[in-house]
């Protein structure tokens, strides 16, 4: 069998990392000196880079991420109220394996989207699965399945996600339907995936927003429960970032 040969079957196979990596070692005659062992370690440690590089950027593509923030950025000036115990805890991910939620609040401009994004990038590198979504327009597609018959379908996408972000939460007036489906939403990830849930209002104030009672015990009771709480503070980030004069 020639090396061609070989190297049409790995791409037949998929293994384009293995793929890339032998056609690397035949052109460079660094590789020619090292022992069989090593080498095939190497196209081995290629087709795994190759594969969680893939994985990292669907993650990302079927996030739908409102923006690409990447954790190294993070700003941690003193008026944030942001801990970096408490951050560098969340980037561990650990959070999300145990299935806890994530409550983050603070007025607009305070960087709750950003910071929730790069959290997902983080994990992102770590193989799990996110999806983002603001909270109104979720409750509208839902709405929506609803009446076309795919509801069961749009809740199996969400309730798969290892990670949920819905954001701006308390913006818009929940109607009936709503506050059902967010129960429905929540309950079926309670205990199986976590979520991260952002809005203007502090949390003490969401069970009068949800403004019912009984459904509004039961959504906070699986929110609240194994949740961590962020209130981020201090001046707009988007002006902090204007350029001078704007």
């Amino acid at each position: 069998m020639t090396i061609q040969n070989t190297l049409n079957q790995l791409r037949t196979l998929r293994l384009s990392g293995m793929h890339e990596g032998l056609s690397q070692q035949l052109n460079q005659s660094a590789f020619l000196g090292m022992a069989f062992e090593q080498r095939l370690q190497m196209l081995v440690d290629a087709e795994t880079s190759y594969r969680d590089t893939n994985r990292y950027k669907r993650i990302l593509r079927n996030a739908r991420l409102k923006v690409q923030a990447q954790p190294e950025d993070i700003i941690f000036t003193p008026d944030r109220g942001l801990d970096k115990a408490v951050v560098g805890d969340l980037l561990s991910c650990a959070w999300i394996w145990q299935q806890h939620n994530v409550l983050m609040t603070g007025p607009t401009g305070s960087g709750k989207t950003w910071l929730a994004c790069a959290l997902a990038v983080e994990a992102a590198r770590k193989g799990i699965t996110i999806a983002y979504r603001r909270t109104a327009r979720m409750l509208e597609e839902m709405a929506i399945a609803h009446e076309d018959g795919s509801i069961l379908r749009v809740r199996n996408q969400l309730s798969k996600a290892q990670l949920l972000i819905l954001d701006d939460f308390g913006l818009t007036q929940l109607s009936n339907r709503g506050r059902a489906d967010l129960l429905e939403l929540i309950d079926d990830r309670v205990g199986k995936a976590s979520t991260i849930v952002m809005g203007q209002m502090p949390v003490r104030e969401w069970h009068g927003f949800i403004n019912d009672p009984a459904l509004a015990d039961a959504i906070l009771d699986r929110l609240v429960h194994s949740s961590m709480k962020l209130a981020l503070k201090g001046e707009s980030m988007r002006r902090l970032k204007a350029p001078p004069g704007q």
